[in-house]
């Protein structure tokens, strides 16, 4: 799995680094890419920059839209003949209410079980944690606790970028309302292999990931975790 902390760069004519990065852990020539962008209703925009960005990249690109229906006739069938699951972000809690109504969330275990790359940037790397921080019910943050839990404790995206995550996440670890678990800046993600922490990288210098912990005396404990430049 791969968590991106949101913010990845889209420069024009250039594929993510995130997205190359999670090819070339694929180990396949040609990968077989599907991008799902529920969070954001499935905005046709969306997955049109996303073909555009990927265009000449070698991937076979393809997209799970479940607005107004699903635009394939067996969303479990395209899943798991994938070699990379790409989630956008935009709102986590709606996503995986509509995930659960249609089943995907049990298709995307499977996926994982059956050793297909699962990723995604904010919403889309809270999702695979037992929770995180999120604007999915109004402006104002507030906790997300009803993650898929594929992987252990909680995430928090834009760590750097906007004011009010890093606070409200060290707050809701401290007082136990999320698990401990990992935050990220703009650009920077997390790689696991299975549910063990792998590897930190990043599509920028500077951005950083850190472990989020209670430290027992009722506040949490930040610990920056080292974290590898992908354009180096």
């Amino acid at each position: 799995m791969l968590a991106v902390g949101g913010g990845m760069l889209m420069p024009r004519d250039t594929i993510p680094l995130h997205v190359s990065y999670a090819m070339e852990l694929s180990g396949v020539r040609e990968p077989r890419l599907c991008v799902i962008n529920t969070a954001t209703g499935d905005d046709p925009a969306g997955y049109v920059r996303f073909y555009d960005r990927l265009a000449g990249a070698g991937a076979r690109v393809r997209h799970l839209a479940l607005f107004p229906m699903p635009n394939v006739t067996d969303p479990e069938d395209l899943l798991l003949s994938q070699d990379i699951i790409f989630v956008g972000g935009g709102s986590v809690a709606n996503m995986l209410a509509v995930w659960r109504v249609h089943g995907i969330d049990e298709i995307l275990r499977k996926a994982w079980q059956a050793g297909i790359i699962l990723a995604g940037s904010s919403a889309g790397g809270i999702c695979w944690f037992e929770g995180g921080t999120t604007d999915s019910f109004g402006t104002t943050l507030r906790p997300f606790t009803d993650g898929l839990a594929m992987l252990p404790g909680s995430f928090c995206p834009h760590y750097n970028s906007e004011g009010e995550r890093r606070p409200l996440y060290r707050r809701l670890v401290a007082d136990g309302t999320l698990p401990g678990g990992l935050a990220c800046d703009d650009g920077a993600a997390a790689h696991f292999t299975d549910d063990d922490l792998a590897e930190l990288v990043a599509d920028r210098p500077g951005a950083q990931a850190f472990r989020v912990l209670p430290d027992g005396t009722g506040s949490a404990a930040e610990a920056p975790l080292p974290t590898r430049f992908l354009g180096a």
